[in-house]
C-alpha cells in the first residue's frame, strides 16, 4: 500500500531542504528522499567545513545559464538577507571573509542541523538512504516513486538531486534523467569551479611549483576575475582559476596578468634607472613569488641586467607580465568540480515557481537546472531562492 503525500522532494541537499520546510510551513504533507546515508553532505564539506552560505553581493550577473534572465525572478524574493535572517534566528554567529563572503564562525553543521530543525517544526519527513527505483506520472494526477522503503503517491514532485559534481559525495545524473523521462530538453553538463590542468611544455615547466600562490587576473571569453592563483603538481587552481573555468572550454585563449593593478612597464623603467645592475629575475622576485619570478626568466623572458634591455624590449616584458598566455589542456573534471554547467533547459521552467510547463505538479530547482552561479556562496543562495519559490507553490 502507497503511502500518500503532498509533495516528495527527491534530494536533502541545500535547495531539497529549503524546498521541503517551506511548503511544510504551508501545512503541506512533505517527504523528502534521499539516496546518500546522510542529508547535506556538500553543505558538510563547502567552505573547508564552514560553508559559505550566501554572498550578500547576490544578484543575476553573477549567474552562468543560457537563459540569463531565468534566475531573476526567484533571486528578487529570497534575498541573502532573508537566509541571513533564518541564520540569525537559529544564533548562528557568521562572518564576512572577503568579496561579500559569509561564512559560519564555528561549523557547516550549524546550517544542516538549522534546517533540518526547519523542516522538523513543520512536519517534514526525511528518508535517508532511500533510492529511486521507478517514477512515473499517474493516471488519475500526481506521481507515483517506487523506492527502497516503499511507494510514495504525491501531488507534487520536487526535484533537487543536484549536479554531476563530486562524485564521491554520492552525486549523480540522476535528476537529468527523470528530467528527460518526462520530456525536458537537457543542455549539455560540463564541470564548473574546477582546477585547470596543463600538458606539455607549459606543465614541464611549472610542475614543480606545485603549492606557489599569487594574485592575478585570469581573462577568458570576455570576463576577468581577480583573486589568488594556486600552482599545482597537474596544473592551476586557486579562486581566479576556479572562477574562470565556468567560462572556459578547451581551444579558448586564456590570459593572466600576474601583476594585476601594476604599471609593469614604468616598475621595470624605474628599476632600470635605480638598479642598472641588478637581473631581471632580481627585480621580478620583488613583486612575485621567488621561484616563480626565476622560473619566468629561465624559460620565457630573456634575464639580462637591467640596464641592457632597450626601451621596446622592456615594453615586450611588460606585456608578456599582464597578459601571459596560457594553454589549458583540461579540467580536472567533475571529482573535483564545486558546480556542474548546464542541466534542466530553463525554457521549460517557470521562473516563477520552477514549475514544469510541460508536466503539473513537477519542479526543478537548484543545481540541476541550468543555473551556475561564480564561487563565493551564489550557488547556495540559488538553492535557497529556487528552494523557496518551488515550497511556496508545491
Amino acid at each position: 500500500m502507497a503511502e500518500a503525500f503532498d509533495v516528495v522532494v527527491v534530494g536533502a541537499g541545500a535547495a531539497g531542504l529549503m524546498c521541503a520546510m517551506t511548503a511544510g510551513q504551508r501545512g503541506r504533507r512533505v517527504l523528502v528522499v534521499e539516496h546518500a546515508n546522510k542529508p547535506g553532505k556538500k553543505i558538510l564539506m563547502s567552505g573547508g567545513g564552514r560553508c559559505n552560505f550566501t554572498n550578500i553581493g547576490t544578484g543575476p550577473a553573477n549567474f552562468l545559464s543560457a537563459n540569463p534572465h531565468y534566475c531573476k525572478s526567484a533571486l528578487a524574493r529570497y534575498t541573502p538577507a532573508d537566509f541571513i535572517a533564518l541564520v540569525e534566528r537559529h544564533g548562528i554567529a557568521y562572518h564576512e571573509k572577503e568579496l561579500g563572503q559569509l561564512f559560519c564562525d564555528e561549523s557547516s553543521k550549524q546550517v544542516v542541523r538549522m534546517l533540518l530543525d526547519e523542516c522538523g517544526a513543520a512536519g517534514v519527513r526525511i528518508e535517508i538512504g532511500c533510492g529511486i527505483e521507478d517514477v512515473r506520472a499517474r493516471d488519475e494526477g500526481g506521481f507515483a516513486l517506487r523506492t527502497a522503503r516503499g511507494t510514495f503517491h504525491a501531488e507534487s514532485l520536487v526535484v533537487a538531486s543536484g549536479g554531476l559534481s563530486i562524485p564521491s559525495m554520492g552525486a549523480s545524473g540522476f535528476g537529468y534523467r527523470l528530467a528527460q523521462q518526462f520530456g525536458h530538453v537537457v543542455l549539455p553538463t560540463r564541470a564548473g569551479l574546477v582546477p585547470l590542468t596543463l600538458s606539455g611544455t607549459h606543465l614541464e615547466r611549472l610542475q614543480d611549483l606545485s603549492g606557489v600562490s599569487l594574485p592575478v587576473e585570469a581573462s577568458c571569453n570576455g570576463q576577468s576575475f581577480r583573486n589568488f592563483m594556486l600552482l599545482t603538481h597537474r596544473g592551476l587552481s586557486g579562486p581566479s582559476i576556479l572562477q574562470i573555468s565556468s567560462y572556459w572550454q578547451p581551444g579558448d585563449a586564456l590570459r593572466l596578468d600576474l601583476l594585476p593593478g601594476a604599471d609593469a612597464e614604468a616598475f621595470l623603467r624605474a628599476q632600470r634607472q635605480a638598479r642598472p645592475a641588478a637581473e631581471l629575475r632580481t627585480v621580478l622576485s620583488e613583486q612575485l613569488p621567488k621561484r616563480f619570478a626565476q622560473r619566468l626568466c629561465e624559460a620565457w623572458l630573456p634575464n639580462r641586467p637591467m640596464r641592457q634591455y632597450g626601451e621596446r624590449e622592456l615594453r615586450d616584458i611588460a606585456a608578456q607580465l599582464h597578459h601571459w598566455p596560457v594553454t589549458a589542456s583540461g579540467t580536472e573534471g567533475y571529482r573535483t568540480a564545486e558546480v556542474t554547467l548546464g542541466g534542466v533547459d530553463t525554457r521549460e521552467l517557470s521562473s516563477a515557481t520552477m514549475e514544469s510547463r510541460r508536466v503539473p505538479g513537477l519542479y526543478f530547482i537548484g543545481e540541476v537546472v541550468d543555473v551556475t552561479g561564480w564561487l563565493g556562496g551564489y550557488n547556495f543562495q540559488w538553492a535557497w531562492a529556487s528552494g523557496h519559490a518551488a515550497g511556496e507553490v508545491a
